[in-house]
């Protein structure tokens, strides 16, 4: 259960510090302020009040902020921009009505966890099982009974691994995949799920050490995307519709759909060319279920021999238009390859490469269109478009291409280093303070200021994975290079929420994003977002310039967070502090 005593032992060790030498510097020049921690390493209500910075100068005080009420327990999966009673309000023509509506005013209340809430199984035990108090649907468990998707047994659900189209389950369905291209090479690092159910396929990936962002919109299947979150699985909220995936282009190695319900070749191909814009040069698209093997399952499907034929032959020249060849069809399964510079790339008049104009990257409230994202030039056939990435691990070191080729302005080949040696000191700093980093207690993070993944490569060792956002105001963008790393993350604006339910983190990590923010949103909407998608008890790193981090402890005091600011790692003499906090457990009555 999770652990509610205030008296117990607290995460966190901060360093002992003079006190008299701490006022008089922070008089002396309002840039030293930093919050200290005098006495035995435990966070209790008692200590947490000690931490309050000095009277001695007036500006140095966090002074309290209102208190922010509990929102009620209707609210306990709110998901503000994918709100199914909202959504109902908006077109069904190409699935509009499942794509981000954000309301206008944000919730001004704290989202409760629901009755009987329980810090999720660690990874990776987590894989198969979740506490259904956690994600209180059963409907799953009928709708998908003879698929093996999951069952429910007493208090927890169980994940048997199977899927619509590998009832015998993901590792053997995976294994076969693995018979035709090869999955264990580390040519192939980061992949796509569209459709992913309770995400499986990504779960059982993890083993062959490539990460699957697994993706599905909020609609019938309730929860999906909750499950894959407790289960530990990297998943997001997220459809093929009208707007591009929030990713930048050539992120993917591979991406793949299981009976995903999508139509690959209607409107004109154009779901099937977001995915090409995604995928890496060289890269590959699996998909498995109608109408692949239709003369096998035909009437099972309960389709017609003719519909499915014609089904399939669309989808084999909307491929064909994007250049891609057919590597193999077998059984199941079909797998197609992108190829890896477009040199040898003849258009029809259906489909024309984008202008140079259009930007590849550019994926946040961006529509998708129907012509072919033209790869970056190359000069020989046998040259990759963008460079040649590193087999997985070492591709996490290397430089990326996007840096060497000096497409990222600022960012160079010693940029990438200093800052590869700068979060591996940083992190290795966090875990003193917090003790629990880097153990089984975390399994998903955040990283809602990624620049160039340094904090997620820092941890790569450790029982985690990480969602890296790159904020669609940053001053670069990095996206690519992250990609390029073998890491995963999105485009998004830290003024609106994210896509994705309440409790999807057990820590979040925010380097700078309230400097970033401070004249675009208000401070608190963040922190509200912030504490609706933290797990109770899960913990929060804020780095920012001392000034700031006050005014963040001020609106945190009224999250019942339980907070300290502590010094830089550097020493009390950077104007640049740390604030850790931890919620606290409390769920709906």
């Amino acid at each position: 259960m999770a652990n509610t005593d205030s008296s117990s032992p607290s995460i966190f060790n901060v360093r002992k510090t003079p006190t008299f030498i701490l006022v008089l510097l922070l008089c002396i020049a309002s840039y030293f302020l930093a919050a200290y921690h005098q006495g035995e390493p435990l966070l209790t209500t008692a200590t947490t009040a000690s931490l309050h910075l000095s009277a001695s100068c007036n500006h140095l005080t966090a002074q309290s902020s209102r208190t922010f009420p509990r929102c009620s327990a209707n609210f306990s999966e709110y998901t503000p921009c994918e709100d199914p009673h909202r959504s109902l309000g908006y077109k069904r023509h190409r699935m509009i009505y499942r794509e981000r509506h954000c309301p206008e005013e944000p919730l001004k209340c704290r989202v409760p966890a629901p009755h009987g809430y329980r810090n999720p199984f660690p990874w990776p035990a987590s894989r198969d099982r979740a506490w259904f108090a956690n994600v209180p649907h059963r409907e799953l468990t009928v709708e998908k009974a003879v698929q093996n998707w999951i069952r429910f047994e007493g208090e927890r659900f169980v994940f048997p691994g199977g899927g619509t189209t590998f009832p015998n389950g993901a590792d053997a369905y995976i294994e076969d995949i693995g018979k035709l291209i090869n999955l264990r090479d580390g040519t192939i690092r980061t992949a796509l799920d569209t459709g992913c159910g309770v995400a499986s396929w990504g779960a059982y990936l993890l083993s062959r050490n490539i990460l699957t962002l697994s993706m599905a919109p909020r609609d019938t299947h309730e929860a999906q995307v909750q499950f894959a979150l407790e289960r530990g699985v990297p998943a997001l909220i997220g459809i093929l519709a009208t707007k591009r995936l929030p990713f930048p282009s050539r992120a993917f190695d591979m991406s793949h759909c299981s009976r995903c319900l999508i139509p690959w070749a209607e409107y004109d191909g154009v779901f099937l060319n977001e995915v090409d814009r995604v995928l890496r040069p060289g890269g590959y698209w699996i998909l498995s279920g109608p109408p692949i093997n239709w003369k096998k399952y035909w009437k099972g499907w309960q389709r017609t021999e003719k519909d499915l034929n014609e089904e399939q032959t669309k989808i084999e020249e909307v491929a064909k238009s994007l250049c891609w060849n057919k590597l193999v069809e077998k059984d199941d399964i079909a797998i197609w390859h992108k190829p890896k510079n477009h040199l040898d790339c003849k258009l029809t008049q259906k489909r024309s490469f984008c202008s140079a104009q259009n930007d590849p990257d550019k994926a946040w409230y961006t529509d998708m269109q129907t012509c072919l994202t033209r790869l970056p030039e190359v000069s020989n056939r046998e040259e990759t478009s963008g460079g040649v990435l590193d087999d997985w691990p070492k591709r996490l070191k290397s430089t990326p291409p996007r840096i060497y080729r000096g497409t990222i302005e600022g960012v160079t080949d010693e940029t990438f280093s200093k800052n590869h040696e700068l979060w591996k000191k940083r992190v290795s700093y966090y875990k003193t303070v917090n003790k629990l980093l880097g153990t089984e207690r975390y399994r998903n993070l955040l990283d809602m200021n990624a620049y160039l993944g340094g904090f997620a490569a820092a941890l790569i060792e450790d029982p985690v994975w990480v969602m890296n956002v790159v904020p669609v105001q940053a001053k670069v963008d990095t996206l690519g290079s992250i990609y390029e790393r073998g890491l995963i993350g999105i485009y998004h604006d830290w003024c609106e929420p994210m896509s994705t339910y309440p409790r999807t983190y057990d820590l979040i990590h925010a380097d700078s994003v309230f400097s970033l923010y401070s004249n675009r949103c208000g401070l608190e909407d963040i922190l509200l977002e912030m504490d609706r998608i933290v797990r109770p008890e899960g913990c929060v790193i804020i780095r920012d310039d001392v000034d700031m981090l006050v005014k963040v402890k001020s609106i945190v005091n009224g999250l019942e967070w339980d907070s300290i600011i502590v010094d830089h790692e550097d020493g009390h003499l950077k104007k640049e502090k740390v604030l850790f906090a931890v919620k606290k457990y409390w769920t709906e009555n």
